[in-house]
């Protein structure tokens, strides 16, 4: 595909992350000007999942080849049409939708990952030119397919030293030695969100429930002896790595205080994150996700290390992800990399996405 010529778009990011909480949509200008990318955020909006499509979002993984399939095409069906509602309610005219999916499988050691919400659907659906699925093409140049944001850390937020989303799972981007590294650094909301529906709800407000807690030392202690901890990135993680190492553990605390299980999984997470930065009062760190909502986790961050900790505004705490998958769709239509290999440990940085064009 031709690289487009333009210094300005308008764009639609679309993001699914693994905590369930919704389809986040974010309207964008990005503009370029000698070599220097700038961001506006025009629009953006959460579409809450409704409860039959977050228990199936949910189930993907038990599905049979034909019923993923078709849920692939499904969710596809219902990213356009939430696109073409947004649009309408908005008054806007996008050039492009750049949409993440919403990740099923992410085992990259083993050479494959997905992400549904099929681009060709949605393109058919709102008749704009879609990019999707970028993690697949990362993988099979034997990377680890994520973190993908840390190029949209470069360009767009240079400004901080550090940029740590605290989503489903925390993750870190920085430079070091002239390249950007980045990393998955815990699961984060997969858990705690997970634990606060024991108590009936979507998740812990303000982590007031978790900072009512106590922490239960002998789950602290095992969490933070998991072999992930000691693993040199790149690395990244995905449902299956918490099912198989983190659900274990919480089942065998189970009997313990949602209250006191929220503590530990947060000190430990709070424990982590802290880990990854140095003691040094001059540097800054950009906090997003809905996690940096989370007073309590911040909170005890803040206490274990000296780093400057910027919680996001609003508009980029909720849609920083989507925003810089928008960021990555204008790169592919430009032909330009969008998947560093310092990052993901790629045989080459790349330009990654499929593209299905529009009318």
């Amino acid at each position: 595909m031709m690289a487009e010529q333009k210094n300005t778009y308008r764009v639609i990011g679309l993001m699914s992350g693994t905590s369930l909480d919704g389809l986040d949509l974010c309207y964008c200008e990005l503009e370029v000007l000698q070599g220097k990318w700038s961001y506006q955020i025009l629009q953006a909006s959460t579409i809450a999942y409704e409860p039959l499509w977050q228990q199936s979002l949910q189930d993907a993984p038990q599905l049979d080849g034909e019923q993923l399939t078709a849920l692939h095409t499904a969710f596809g069906k219902y990213c356009g049409k939430q696109v073409n509602q947004f649009i309408l309610d908005n008054n806007i005219t996008p050039d492009l939708i750049s949409s993440h999916g919403h990740t099923v499988f992410h085992r990259p050691e083993l050479g494959y990952t997905l992400q549904i919400g099929c681009g060709a659907t949605i393109a058919a659906t709102t008749g704009i030119t879609t990019v999707c699925d970028f993690r697949s093409p990362d993988v099979a140049l034997g990377g680890q397919g994520a973190p993908l944001v840390p190029i949209g850390d470069r360009l767009l937020f240079s400004d901080f030293d550090f940029c740590l989303n605290i989503g489903g799972f925390s993750n870190i981007s920085f430079e070091k030695d002239g390249q950007r590294i980045a990393f998955d650094i815990s699961p984060a909301n997969i858990v705690l969100n997970a634990l606060a529906a024991r108590e009936g709800l979507a998740f812990d407000p303000d982590g007031k429930m978790a900072a009512r807690g106590i922490m239960i030392s002998g789950l602290y202690e095992k969490l933070n002896a998991l072999p992930y901890y000691e693993t040199k990135p790149p690395k990244s993680l995905g449902r299956e790595w918490v099912t198989l190492q983190i659900e274990p553990l919480i089942k065998e605390f189970q009997h313990h205080a949602t209250a006191d299980l929220l503590c530990t999984l947060t000190e430990h997470i709070a424990f982590q994150i802290s880990r990854m930065l140095p003691n040094s009062p001059h540097l800054k760190l950009l906090a997003s996700g809905g996690g940096a909502l989370n007073q309590f986790m911040i909170q005890r961050i803040r206490q274990q290390s000296q780093v400057e900790i910027i919680v996001a505004d609003q508009k980029i705490l909720h849609y920083k992800e989507a925003l810089i998958f928008a960021l990555l769709g204008v790169l592919r239509l430009r032909n330009e990399n969008n998947c560093l290999s310092s990052v993901t440990g790629a045989a080459r940085d790349h330009c990654s996405g499929c593209v299905y064009l529009g009318k």
